[in-house]
């Protein structure tokens, strides 16, 4: 018991003293000690076995100042990569991300949406390997593929227990994708990973509370509290597009009327605009919003209303110190996130709330899922090691 409680002191001095140094690069090993009360020697030996494994270097700078100059040291962004793969139901998104959360390369693909669980994953090797092919990466360097899926998920056993969007239940993502490609996988609800890669790279760094809300093929939200996502006890905190808010209202996809999701997300605003005239896409949508249509108009209206509505119960309940809106529908229509903001938030925020939380539009677009993935392989990875 000693020994485990040992090796578990030295994997986590290990790993705290890797995040100072990736996120406060060039530093020197004093300032580490510094900051972290652990020992000169210590710090040096951590520093040492992280450098000899190529993750870090020596800079050209020394620390300035009083007293002895010291070397600083920095991160070698290419030591470590990661692949970040988002699933959703229409689209498929794999990019290659370094150590900093940087997306080296990436690239789109279109998925037909009763694609089975078989055809994505194949189609997910076959990506990965065309783009460490046509962008030269070293396979070496990749430590293994971050997954970001619409649904609940075991995070701790990479198993997709329920995804509406995506129509899978119960799959063992993580087994199955390693079988097929080696790499370890890790795999987890792609509004948490987006609340990642917003809370480490984006628009939520230096956030104590932090709201992120998603608004697209579904609705969701996922929380940042102190600093760590807050997950609930399946991993589905946030999942607030199955609220009810009218029993009597829409279908909703998962079984149930009067769902949240249903005033709001894209497939139900196409659902009841064909209901008046063809309309493939939500860009059409808008369109005829634009045009002065007034069925249009109305839909777009009460999807804006939802939208504030959302965030003022999720202020309420969480009493945030920013909210990020995200998704699909605020990635395309930047015009949204103003209209939220200015026209609406005021008619449906709490009065003793208002003023309390900034509201930010997400800062990493339509990426923040591929980079999100990326950077949870990576500390599981640094977890492990």
């Amino acid at each position: 018991m000693k020994k485990h409680d040992q090796d578990f002191m030295k994997r986590q001095n290990r790993l705290t003293v890797f995040e100072i140094i990736k996120n406060q690069q060039p530093i020197s090993r004093a300032s580490i000690a510094k900051q972290t009360g652990m020992s000169p020697t210590t710090v040096s030996r951590i520093v040492g076995e992280l450098t000899e494994q190529g993750y870090l270097l020596d800079s050209d700078q020394v620390s300035s100042g009083l007293g002895r100059k010291s070397t600083l040291i920095a991160m070698v962004d290419a030591s470590v990569l990661s692949v970040g793969v988002e699933l959703d139901r229409s689209l498929m998104n794999v990019g290659i991300v370094d150590l900093q959360g940087k997306l080296l390369c990436g690239r789109q693909y279109p998925r037909i949406p009763d694609e089975s669980v078989d055809k994505t994953l194949d189609r997910v090797n076959e990506a990965i390997e065309q783009l460490t092919q046509q962008h030269v990466i070293d396979r070496t360097r990749i430590v293994g593929i971050g997954v970001g899926l619409p649904g609940i998920v075991n995070n701790e056993e990479g198993i997709v227990v329920f995804s509406v969007q995506l129509g899978w239940k119960n799959v063992a993502l993580a087994k199955r994708l390693k079988e097929l490609t080696g790499f370890e996988i890790a795999v987890d609800n792609e509004l948490k990973v987006r609340a990642l890669a917003e809370h480490l790279k984006g628009a939520a760094v230096g956030s104590v509370r932090t709201a992120l809300l998603g608004f697209g093929q579904g609705v969701g939200s996922a929380m940042i509290l102190e600093g760590e996502i807050y997950r609930g006890v399946m991993n589905s905190a946030g999942e607030i597009g199955h609220t009810t808010v009218d029993p009597n209202g829409m279908m909703c996809e998962c079984g149930k009327a009067g769902c949240l999701q249903t005033y709001i997300n894209i497939s139900s605003l196409l659902s009841e605009a064909n209901r008046i005239r063809p309309i493939r896409t939500i860009e059409e949508l808008f369109e005829a919003k634009d045009a002065g249509e007034h069925w249009a108009v109305h839909l777009i209206e009460r999807a804006l209303m939802y939208m504030a509505i959302t965030i003022n119960n999720v202020v309420c309940m969480y009493n945030p110190d920013s909210v990020i809106l995200s998704g699909e529908l605020v990635d395309k229509f930047p015009d949204i996130y103003e209209a939220v903001e200015k026209l609406y938030l005021s008619r449906f925020t709490w009065e003793p709330l208002r003023g309390s939380f900034s509201i930010h539009r997400s800062m990493l677009n339509e990426n923040g899922v591929v980079i999100g993935s990326g950077l949870l392989s990576q500390n599981r990875f640094f977890a492990l090691d």
